[in-house]
């Protein structure tokens, strides 16, 4: 449970979160749509913007409800909704935030223009507008308040008269906007605005939005004269944006952002967060820079009773599902791919599977028809590898070849088997298929796949019916990483972590520096990540996999090493002896390994293994950092 958070704040560096509308624009939200209105339209979307800024890293998330008042809903002819907009915006932060996270009901100016030069009528209706949203707010649950991106100070001692006469106790955060030199747009200095905020309510006095980092600086400069009399909060924006494209762009990266926040906090800041044009990555950095310890999120969520499942004390407090959980967390963590039969004598599948486990192997992955090739059913030969040979087992599940009521029992069923990890993909293409007469299915995409199983692990099927029981699954997805032009999967790895994905398994990686900078680059998500190892068997192998097998690219002097040998077996032992050294230069650094059988061949994994375990390679010790919270 968390503390209340004014004795948190005293305590420790709180980082909030980051920008919602301009992530949700990043994200394809449409310019001009009301991004309040998804609350009701796109829940999903909502929530798992908040679960992206606490895997980030934030303490604090913001409701999305900044704009939700009647007059701006009014511009979209939505004044009714104000109420369930609000206690929609608190019950999906709630639900990501689980009982870790502190939830700030977000409240902007009213859309009224100021100042109202004694217009009694006016300073009621705005009163009336926060009165309205705020109640809302109160009812949902928040922990805090945050009043924030103001520029008229008279309008900020309104929205705190009205919180006050609301709730006495509630904290309130109180954030004017001061653009440039510590003064608001209307030129009302940093010191008078906190010392107004402080007599009226306010227990913590700050800042956000603004020209960027650089130019909040004045004002932190001012506001840190009350730093014995109240906390200072700061949220930044990245920076001022530009036009490219068409499209508006803030281009201050995380890292100089975050070397700037830390000059807030010396200067008193104890909330910090960022505003528009900031991310989860930005969040990310904050959070390095910073030394914050990562929270420990709970996959928890609220009902109508405020109880889910009280009969299920094996569900699993770390968040990160039963496979990674059961993970011996001082050595490095080893899954190795065996591909069910393309008959029904499994007798070599679970000889290797036996192998594997003796030379060291973690879990036994499972593919589910490659290539739209038919196969033995996996989810029944990871039931009896689980049963007979005493190894955990990973489930590939694909949208391909069932629709949703078809998933869903394949979920339900592999709980039911005590299966704890499943691989979320999209599957090969169903015309390769070596079957007549087969068609794909794709009800859902993959980003579908990994937000139903997600909410199998919350207690819920996708029609939101309670489950009675919560599943523990690991829920993996796979990775293409490409090294030229990174950015689109890195964005679609980001979405799926966002959806409750907790680790990726990648394509076949054949040097160290690709794996360098995968995994940095992976970092921010979160993710446990294993880099796909694929001991190679010849030089035509290799070119195969090269020129034919999409996804997958060999260095050219990978294949040229192969070349140089003439004999088959000579070619085998250079294959062998490179992909060693990659593991020997990798291991210090990756969260896992994930070791491809070359043609199903069990036999050389178990030499790689035997060498990984006789070095005692523990990796990055993520696994353990993420089941304890450090």
């Amino acid at each position: 449970m968390k503390p209340p958070f004014l004795d948190a704040i005293h305590e420790e560096i709180i980082l909030g979160d980051g920008a919602l509308g301009t992530y949700l624009y990043e994200k394809g939200v449409g310019l001009g749509t009301n991004t309040e209105f998804l609350n009701i339209t796109d829940p999903d979307l909502i929530f798992s913007v908040h679960e992206e800024y606490i895997r980030a890293g934030s303490r604090l998330i913001e409701t999305n409800t900044f704009g939700a008042n009647r007059l701006k809903l009014g511009s979209v002819g939505q004044s009714s909704k104000v109420r369930e907009i609000n206690l929609q915006g608190v019950a999906l932060a709630a639900r990501a935030a689980g009982d870790g996270i502190y939830v700030a009901g977000s409240i902007g100016p009213t859309g009224v223009d100021m100042p109202m030069d004694n217009d009694l009528n006016g300073a009621e209706e705005v009163r009336g507008i926060f009165r309205e949203q705020i109640s809302a707010l109160l009812e949902g649950g928040v922990d805090l308040l945050i009043l924030e991106t103001f520029s008229s100070l008279d309008e900020l001692l309104e929205a705190l008269s009205v919180a006050r006469s609301l709730d006495r106790t509630i904290p309130i955060v109180a954030q004017m906007s001061y653009p440039s030199g510590g003064r608001t747009a209307l030129g009302i200095g940093a010191i008078e605005c906190a010392r107004a905020a402080l007599e009226n309510g306010a227990d913590i006095i700050g800042t956000n939005c603004g020209r960027g980092v650089k130019a909040m600086l004045p004002a932190i400069e001012l506001l840190s004269t009350f730093r014995d009399q109240a906390p200072i909060s700061a949220f930044p924006n990245a920076g001022i944006p530009e036009v490219i494209d068409h499209r508006t762009v803030y281009t201050t990266p995380p890292t100089y952002m975050a070397s700037n926040v830390g000059e807030m906090v010396k200067l008193g800041v104890r909330l910090v967060g960022g505003c528009c044009g900031t991310t989860p990555s930005h969040v990310h950095e904050f959070r390095q820079y910073l030394h914050i310890r990562r929270p420990a999120h709970l996959y928890s969520i609220r009902t109508k009773t405020g109880e889910l499942d009280q009969h299920r004390p094996s569900f699993g407090t770390s968040g990160i599902g039963g496979l990674l959980e059961s993970f011996d967390k001082d050595r490095l963590p080893v899954l190795v791919e065996l591909d069910p039969p393309k008959h029904l004598d499994i007798d070599n599948v679970l000889a290797g599977a036996a192998a594997l486990k003796e030379a060291g192997a973690d879990a036994i992955t499972l593919a589910e028809n490659p290539l739209a090739v038919l196969r033995a059913d996996n989810l029944s030969i990871a039931h009896l590898i689980r049963r007979e040979r005493g190894i955990q087992t990973v489930l590939h599940l694909t949208c391909r070849d069932r629709n949703v009521l078809g998933l869903q029992s394949q979920i339900m069923g592999a709980h039911l088997l005590g299966i704890e990890g499943i691989l979320a993909v999209t599957g090969d293409p169903a015309t390769s298929s070596d079957q007549p007469g087969v068609s794909g299915v794709f009800d859902v995409n993959s980003y579908g796949l990994v937000k139903m199983i997600s909410r199998f692990n919350q207690g819920f099927n996708m029609a939101g019916v309670p489950m009675r029981r919560r599943t523990n699954f690991s829920v993996g997805v796979a990775f293409s990483f490409r090294p030229k032009n990174p950015d689109l999967q890195l964005r679609r790895l980001e979405r799926k972590a966002s959806l409750g994905a907790h680790f990726v398994m990648t394509q076949p990686i054949f040097d160290i520096k690709t794996v360098e900078d995968m995994v940095r680059l992976t970092e921010s998500t979160g993710l446990v990540v294993f880099p796909g190892i694929f001991p190679l068997i010849s030089a035509k192998n290799a070119e195969f996999l090269h020129h034919e097998v999409p996804g997958i690219s060999i260095p050219d002097d990978v294949r040229k090493t192969l070349w140089k040998y003439a004999e088959i077996e000579d070619q085998r032992k250079a294959a062998l002896d490179l992909t060693l050294g990659l593991l020997e230069g990798i291991a210090p650094f990756v969260d896992g390994l994930y070791l491809i059988s070359p043609l199903n061949k069990w036999e050389v994994p178990v030499k790689l293994l035997k060498t990984i375990r006789s070095e005692g390679w523990i990796g990055s010790g993520k696994i353990r950092s993420l089941a304890t919270g450090d």
